[in-house]
């Protein structure tokens, strides 16, 4: 899958037609975010199968704002509309890379039971 703008308008559809979303929150005036760029576009063309989303923070700043962005870039994937993972800071290729891998390996199953346990544990308190 190429790379996608994503918005507040398309982000539910976009995430939710896909099993793993990988997420570059980011801004036009960022250093940082202009060197991650072509790494983020590079390993998105290997993975015809992921949606690699760009968020530009500038412009959507209430969907920023639900992930508490507060610096950039960061990345975030998530798999099954769930974030398994949230960075800020650029990644190497092969940290990116690596990512996907331990992504595609995670237990879903294990991963709902564990955000339900947290789920209970915050409404308990």
């Amino acid at each position: 899958m190429a790379l996608e703008t994503l918005t507040a308008a398309n982000f539910d559809e976009k995430v939710q037609s896909n099993e793993i979303a990988i997420l570059d929150f980011w801004a036009p005036w960022c250093g940082p975010c202009k060197m991650f760029a072509p790494i983020f576009e590079k390993v998105a063309g290997e993975y015809p199968d992921i949606l690699f989303g760009k968020i530009n923070t500038d412009e959507e700043q209430e969907l920023a704002g639900s992930f508490r962005i507060q610096s950039i870039p960061t990345v975030a994937i998530m798999r099954e509309g769930i974030v398994v993972f949230i960075q800020p800071g650029m990644l190497p290729e092969e940290a990116l890379h690596d990512l996907i891998k331990q992504v595609k390996a995670l237990d879903m199953d294990e991963v709902r039971a564990e955000v339900a346990k947290q789920q209970e544990e915050a409404q308990g308190s």
